[in-house]
């Protein structure tokens, strides 16, 4: 097995530190065949060291992003890392594993490429305790007041005294998983399973076998019978997310299992009935994919019975204030730290950003503000680069927004700020910046006080856009 060392150790110790790491670690050639694999990768996968080197990685990795988003290939096609991407791995057993993925390019003592190693550690404890967390009295998660959600949340009890199916369409981030959870705590099925399956996380093949589940000797490595989804799920919801995302093929096998209400494990000729509350969930446009010809009509309009809108931040902006509210509280009890405030100029910035990932993205935000600024007040130096833009629209904030009202915003009321036009976007950074220093004549202290920002911050940010 060739091993490549720069620093000259000893092959006795490589091998000891090799095998005593955590995660789990394999390294392959430039033809993608794997020469390395260590005992966390053996305990992870499933398989002995001796039957996974000399094979592809693909044969014995078999990830969901093996065929069209291989991190690895990326990484040696380009020569750049890539670290902790989530990804989902079957096992010997072809049980799925979910594991975080980091890769990297080898290299000779010459600077050659002669490979490629990758990093993977299991979180399934991490899922599971995070799926306790999250998905625990999901209606009183949904935060806002906005007329947007509350149309959405008083749909939700009725909806949920039926048997009905359910199709929640909306932007990425916008909570419908949330809805979807709440549907079914206020059911009848509450105390049944609730099956959560990413559509878009598996090819057919494999989301075939996931929801319907298969019989021993089914394919190769099929050792036991598996049971599918559908019958983990049998008496109470199941979701299905990113429904938009399955092939044409396989909507018609849905449908099959929709309409009857039963289905066929792989690999068995036995039929299992089942009775199943379905909620599927999408950010595509089914209907029009619908009037396309790339997805099936029948099972859209059979999905399609009570439909839900999930409105997008944007659609919500006044709900802005009763999250960051919430968000930082949660993020601040998690760090076991006290809740920082906002300063005025810092709300106005996060009310004012067009959130493409929506509530999601507001999240994240603010949990990279809570980790990397520990004052007691954040500033808009704290926030991320994609929030600054022209933000004096003529005869928006100028005319309509107060100091009181910016200060009531930055201790956690509700915004008597009026919504943005529809058609304002924050521009890009290097625009604003040369924007701000033409309206500042130049003059980098006033220039850097109108952005919020140090003189350090901003002279760093001409020196990257040539404006120094």
């Amino acid at each position: 097995m060739v091993r490549y060392n720069a620093m000259n150790v000893p092959e006795e110790l490589f091998e000891l530190v090799f095998h005593s790491i955590n995660e789990g670690v394999f390294t392959v050639d430039d033809n993608f065949r794997i020469t390395a694999f260590n005992s966390a990768a053996e305990k992870i996968i499933g398989i002995p060291a001796e039957m996974a080197i000399g094979r592809k990685c693909h044969e014995v990795f078999k990830a969901n992003i093996c065929q069209h988003r291989c991190a690895l290939k990326h990484t040696l096609s380009t020569g750049k890392p890539s670290s902790d991407i989530r990804v989902d791995v079957l096992d010997a057993n072809m049980d799925p594993v979910p594991i975080e993925v980091s890769t990297a390019v080898l290299r000779d003592s010459q600077g050659k490429m002669i490979g490629g190693v990758e990093i993977f550690r299991d979180i399934s404890d991490i899922e599971m305790l995070r799926g306790e967390l999250s998905h625990r009295h999901e209606f009183s998660k949904i935060i806002g007041a906005s007329r947007a959600i509350r149309a959405v949340l008083s749909m939700v009890p009725q909806v949920a005294q039926s048997d009905a199916s359910v199709l929640i369409q909306g932007q990425s981030g916008t909570g419908k998983e949330l809805v979807a959870g709440a549907i079914h705590e206020l059911s009848r099925r509450c105390d049944k399973p609730f099956i959560r399956v990413n559509c878009a996380a598996l090819p057919d093949s494999l989301l075939e076998s996931e929801l319907f589940g298969y019989v021993k000797g089914a394919f190769t490595g099929a050792v036991k019978d598996k049971p599918g989804r559908f019958e983990k799920a049998n008496n109470g919801t199941l979701f299905l997310d990113e429904i938009g995302d399955i092939s044409p093929a396989f909507q018609g096998k849905l449908l099959r299992v929709l309409e009857e209400g039963e289905f066929q494990p792989l690999g068995s000729t036995k039929t299992h009935k089942v009775d199943v509350r379905l909620i599927c969930a999408t950010n595509l446009n089914l209907e029009q994919m619908v009037r396309e010809g790339t997805f099936r009509e029948d099972l859209y309009y059979r999905i399609r019975v009570v439909p839900f809108h999930m409105p997008s931040l944007a659609e919500r902006r006044e709900d802005i204030p009763l999250l960051i509210d919430h968000f930082v509280k949660l993020i601040s009890a998690r760090m076991g730290r006290r809740p920082p405030g906002f300063s005025p100029r810092t709300m106005r910035l996060l009310y004012e950003y067009h959130y493409p990932g929506n509530v999601r993205e507001l999240r994240n935000i603010l949990e990279r503000v809570l980790v990397l600024c520990n004052g007691d007040v954040v500033e808009p130096g704290c926030l991320p680069g994609e929030l600054y833009g022209p933000r004096h629209v003529e005869g928006y904030w100028d005319g309509n927004a107060t100091e009181a009202s910016l200060s009531a915003l930055a201790q956690g009321a509700v915004s008597t700020l009026p919504p943005p036009p529809a058609e304002y976007l924050p521009k890009d950074q290097a625009i604003a910046l040369k924007q701000a220093l033409q309206a500042a004549s130049w003059n980098r202290n006033v220039a850097a006080e109108r952005l919020g920002i140090s003189r350090t911050t901003l002279w760093r940010r001409m020196k990257k856009y040539g404006l120094a």
